[in-house]
Formats: structure tokens, sequence, C-alpha cells
């Protein structure tokens, strides 16, 4: 099966980022939200991207307009092209809400394009079940998406050998490095990396040390680009919080318990850069 036609449902960070991918290597995309606001936000994010890229020498100003011109912007799910080959769903971190996206969108494309999630801890299986579980898959970026190489694909409990070989391919073809990872709560990246930060956010909560000295003390002297509490605020904290809910609930082992200040700031929507107040204060 050729890919040509893509749909990215959900314009936000992980969306518009996706987006931008598949556009620059020459597919043509269906950027889909349920509000036209939320598309136009997301294609001002890709063109800012794109300019950086213009800035690197990675793509000239004509291969921006190309670029654009090959996103489609789709407002609600109904309005998506039955004929789509592949979509992606880049939706927030809710199992019922992308439950009844995906059987929403079986009634919609038709029967041999692949459907797939950009989840980073549900379960592919749980998904599946709504819809055609031989031709599901996760497909896992990492933000920045333009930037960042890595695509963890996980297979559901019924996906097809095909489903896995084209998704493969598909990200090479990305110019990313896939990886192969079972169906378990967070996978790979999350399940390593959610614990080191809900760890931080505990040292910081039982006065062990300040945010600063925290984050100074993973960079500096075990290498990490960016602090525990600093990446936290860039992945928002509500998504954090939705990440270990959903590994504490899957493995039912307590070393997954939330940190109850990571609980008391997502409630008090402190969430991190994007609403400008996290562990640090940020200008937005």
């Amino acid at each position: 099966m050729k890919i040509q036609n893509v749909a990215v449902i959900g314009a936000g960070t992980m969306g518009n980022g996706i987006a931008h991918v598949f556009a620059l290597n020459g597919f043509n995309v269906q950027l889909v939200d349920i509000k036209e606001e939320f598309i136009e936000r997301g294609l001002a994010n890709i063109s800012k991207n794109l300019d950086r890229q213009i800035k690197k020498e990675i793509i000239s100003e004509n291969d921006k307009k190309q670029i654009l011109d090959r996103i489609k912007k789709v407002v609600n799910f109904e309005g998506i092209d039955p004929n789509t080959d592949f979509i992606i769903e880049a939706i927030i971190e809710n199992k019922d809400a992308k439950l009844n996206l995906f059987k929403t969108l079986e009634s919609i494309v038709k029967k041999d394009s692949i459907f797939s999630t950009n989840t980073s801890s549900i379960s592919i299986t749980e998904l599946s079940t709504v819809c055609r579980p031989e031709k599901f898959i996760g497909m896992h970026f990492m933000n920045p998406v333009p930037v960042m190489k890595l695509v963890e694909i996980i297979r559901g409990y019924s996906t097809s050998d095909e489903t896995y070989l084209i998704v493969k391919e598909l990200s090479e073809l990305l110019g990313k490095t896939p990886v192969e990872v079972h169906d378990f709560p967070g996978f790979i990246s999350n399940r390593v990396l959610m614990p080191m930060i809900n760890e931080a956010i505990f040292a910081l909560y039982e006065g062990v040390a300040s945010a600063e000295a925290i984050d100074t003390v993973m960079k500096l002297g075990m290498n990490h680009p960016m602090g525990p509490l600093t990446l936290a605020d860039f992945i928002g904290l509500d998504v954090c919080l939705a990440i270990m809910d959903v590994l504490y609930t899957g493995y039912n082992d307590s070393k997954y318990r939330p940190c109850p200040l990571l609980k008391k700031m997502v409630a008090a929507n402190k969430l991190g850069r994007k609403t400008g107040e996290g562990f640090y204060k940020y200008d937005n």
C-alpha cells in the first residue's frame, strides 16, 4: 500500500509538528481540528518552524511555500476525505476522547486505510477495539517533532505484520528512526522518563532541594540537555499527570503514584510553558 494522503487530527503542539514533517516530505496533509482558530494557530507554528529551517539552510523560501500548500485545513472530523490513506490522531491524552474519535472515523474513511495514534501512554489494543484492530498502530513521535528523530512504533494485540512494516517504512521516509515497542502502559519512553520526572517533583515537594538545584544536578551531573522540572514544564504538567495516572492504573504499583504537588499544580492550572507558570515562570 502506497501512502499519499494523510490526515493529522489535532492541530496542537504534536499535531502541527507531525503535519509539518509529513508535508516537508512531500505528503498531502489534512490538518484537522474542531475549530478553525485551532488550525490557524497550528499553521502559524508550522510557518515559524519552517522559518527556523530556512535560517539553518535546511529548506528555501520556495520550499516553505510548497510545504504550506500541501496542508489543507479541515474543520471537524466529518470533513476528512474518505479516501485518506493514513490517519494519525494527536488529540488530548484521554482514552474516552480517543475511542470516540476512532469510532466516528471508522464509518467515514475507506476500509483499507491505516489508523494510528500518537498517544504517549494509552493502550493501543484498547483504542483499536472500536475500529480496525489489524490496521491500527501506535506512532509515538517525540517533541519537537521536526527535530527529534525517534518514533516509537507500538503494535497492538491484533496489529498485522503488514501494517507494522508500512508504518516502519513510512517513519524512515520521514527521516525518523523507528523503534518497535510492545503494548505496555507508557511504552518505553514514558515508562522510564515520567517516573524520573515524578521523582524530581517529589524531591522538590519534600524540600530536598530547589527546582534550580534539582535541574542543575541532572544537567551537569547526568549530562541531560535540560533538567526534569524544566522538561516537565515543556511537556505540560497536565500531560505528565495523565501519563502517571496511566502508569499507576496500568501496573497497579505504588512506585508510579503521582506526586501530590503535581496534582495540586495541575488543579491550579499551573501547567508549565503553555500557561506561563509551572515550576518556573515564563513570559508568554
